[in-house]
């Protein structure tokens, strides 16, 4: 694919069913202020200060996406910062099946789709 693919919540919703990975970059706080869509993994990428650790977070990554084929959907909160690691781990890493949740969780939130607070 070698493309960051866009994906509407209602096809996200369905990918969930799947038991594709999802993978919530986003804060700490954003998570509590918000909910997590369900069975997402939380991993931050971007601190509150927009400062990253890219080693630790690939380690971690790759502890959840085994391969570089496999699928995965990355959520932020308006599908920025999911953008930018996304394009990073296709262009940088080489990973093949990148898609991204498009209008992040507001869009995901505005539609009334299920999250849960942890």
């Amino acid at each position: 694919m070698n493309r960051l693919i866009d994906l509407p919540p209602k096809n996200v919703e369905f990918m969930i069913k799947d038991g594709v990975v999802m993978i919530d970059i986003r804060r700490p706080d954003e998570w509590k202020a918000t909910g997590v869509i369900k069975n997402a993994h939380k991993l931050t990428f971007f601190d509150a200060f927009g400062n990253h650790d890219i080693p630790t977070w690939l380690r971690n990554f790759e502890k959840i996406v085994t391969s570089k084929e496999q699928t995965f959907v990355l959520i932020c909160a308006h599908a920025n910062r999911t953008r930018v690691v996304g394009e990073f781990l296709i262009q940088q890493h080489g990973y093949k099946n990148v898609a991204h949740l498009a209008g992040g969780m507001a869009l995901w939130l505005e539609e009334k789709r299920e999250v849960v607070f942890e």
